[in-house]
């Protein structure tokens, strides 16, 4: 997996529902590249910290594979790397394949998987239509948040290098779609993945919305 950008953003002033607030959904590539803190990216703008930034979401990362299926279902939003508010676009980068506690070497940094993407409205403001959350949710490619072990810089054209996998059973992929589509049929295994100690708190809340939901 390689990084083909480093994006970050500035406070964007939006209207959602007639009322004014202030977002970060807005990155774009910078080409000095980006310094990875334990709780932020260095002059990234992070304005909603109930959900965004913080230890478990320190840093969020996207394939780039998918960009070129996402512009053809939305061929008139203004397309640009970062455009899933992603502060690390990455080539070859699968949900399916990176597990919940894997330890990356990415530049200077060291990152541990900490949970999938849960997608909001400003994913839809950025697109320029809310109709980009239901395909979003009912597809794989969630992106991921990682926890910075080992703060530093990453720049395009650095790898992610596996450095450990601490034998948890879930894929962000998975947690993804327990999230989301998880049916009676998987109520052990979501129970398996709350009790995941390497798996954020914010993703587990969502698991627990997931059960509620099913027991209605």
């Amino acid at each position: 997996m390689k990084v083909i950008a480093t994006n970050i953003s500035k406070s964007k002033t939006i209207t959602w529902k007639g009322r004014e607030e202030q977002t970060g959904i807005f990155k774009y590539p910078s080409e000095n590249g980006i310094y990875l803190g334990h709780t932020d990216v260095q002059n990234d703008v992070v304005v909603d910290r109930k959900y965004h930034g913080g230890i478990d979401k320190a840093c969020y990362l996207f394939s780039a594979d998918v960009y070129d299926e996402w512009k053809i279902k939305f061929p008139n939003a203004e397309w640009s790397l970062g455009m899933f508010g992603e502060n690390l676009t990455v080539e070859h980068l699968d949900e399916r394949a990176i597990y919940i506690g894997d330890h990356y070497k990415v530049g200077e940094a060291l990152i541990e998987v900490s949970e999938p993407r849960d997608p909001c409205y400003k994913l839809g403001i950025r697109f320029g239509t809310q109709h980009v959350l239901k395909p979003f949710i009912n597809q794989p490619h969630c992106g991921v948040y990682v926890r910075v072990l080992q703060c530093g810089k990453v720049k395009a054209g650095d790898r992610l290098k596996l450095i450990s996998r601490l034998q948890t059973e879930f894929s962000v992929a998975r947690v993804y779609w327990l999230r989301y589509h998880a049916t009676k049929a998987d109520f052990e295994e979501i129970y398996r993945a709350i009790n995941e100690p390497l798996l954020a708190q914010s993703a587990k809340r969502g698991l627990i919305k997931r059960l509620k939901f099913l027991e209605q």
